[in-house]
């Protein structure tokens, strides 16, 4: 990470002559840094990367808690039958059905080249394992008494989860949340593979622009591209991996 912010924002001479100094004969530049905004579309690829990430880590944090909650609550054959089946998906791998996934939803549904369609997959995806950890809190975290004295007091499923459960499970959802919004906005294959548009094109589209062959590879601005793209994800985790520490353990050691 040091040798890729420090190279950023030096020439493609100093780069190649010395890569791990910090003296550099031409000086220090920022402008690998415009270079970089201009060619990677920088501005656009953000927002949809901002959007993509945005909404998919929204939707798995309300289904996947609500799923949760009824498969913990609920002591019935279908919800054991269920849950053990989510458990046993997150075991199959991307790859094993991206090309059913490309043929059912290019040449059966028409449906690449948009934004909902990557939010549905990340959607999708992430559900399993989201379940699974929420399930792990709600079952030893979440006392049963707070939602019978919530019942007692006249409110619904729906009311009792949304106002006692959902509220009480904050280390929880930031834990999706950091694992689906680091996950998403990090993805390449799945973006590379639903979207062709260059308006879909999200900042990991945008970074695999500076690949180059036969050494015309633009360093600098290669450099400064990767700063761009991995910084939000940093300041995110940063400041909730806390949290999301809390959350992987809370359903660890049952009381």
């Amino acid at each position: 990470f040091i040798l890729v912010l420090l190279n950023s924002f030096k020439q493609k001479r100093d780069i190649i002559k010395n890569p791990f100094s910090f003296i550099t004969e031409k000086g220090y530049t920022l402008a690998n840094y415009t270079k970089a905004f201009e060619k990677m579309e920088f501005i656009k690829a953000f927002g949809n990367s901002l959007f993509i990430t945005g909404l998919s880590t929204l939707l798995v944090i309300i289904f996947a808690s609500m799923v949760a909650y009824y498969f913990t609550r609920a002591k019935n054959t279908f919800s054991r039958v269920f849950f053990a089946l989510m458990a046993a998906s997150m075991i199959i791998p991307f790859q094993a059905i991206m090309i059913p996934l490309v043929s059912i939803y290019g040449s059966g549904l028409h449906l690449l080249n948009h934004r909902l369609t990557l939010i549905f997959m990340h959607t999708g995806f992430a559900l399993s394992m989201s379940v699974f950890i929420y399930q792990g809190f709600i079952k030893s975290g979440i006392p049963l008494s707070l939602e019978e004295a919530a019942y007692l007091d006249g409110c619904t499923n729906v009311q009792t989860f949304f106002k006692i459960v959902f509220p009480m499970s904050t280390n929880s959802l930031l834990t999706v949340a950091t694992m689906q919004g680091v996950f998403t906005w990090n993805d390449f294959i799945n973006a590379y593979t639903f979207t062709r548009s260059t308006n879909m094109k999200t900042v990991t589209l945008g970074l695999n622009d500076f690949v180059g062959f036969m050494g015309t590879t633009d360093w600098g601005a290669t450099f400064a591209a990767i700063t761009v793209t991995v910084l939000p994800t940093f300041l995110f985790y940063f400041f909730t991996n806390k949290y999301m520490l809390s959350g992987l353990t809370a359903g660890a050691v049952k009381g």
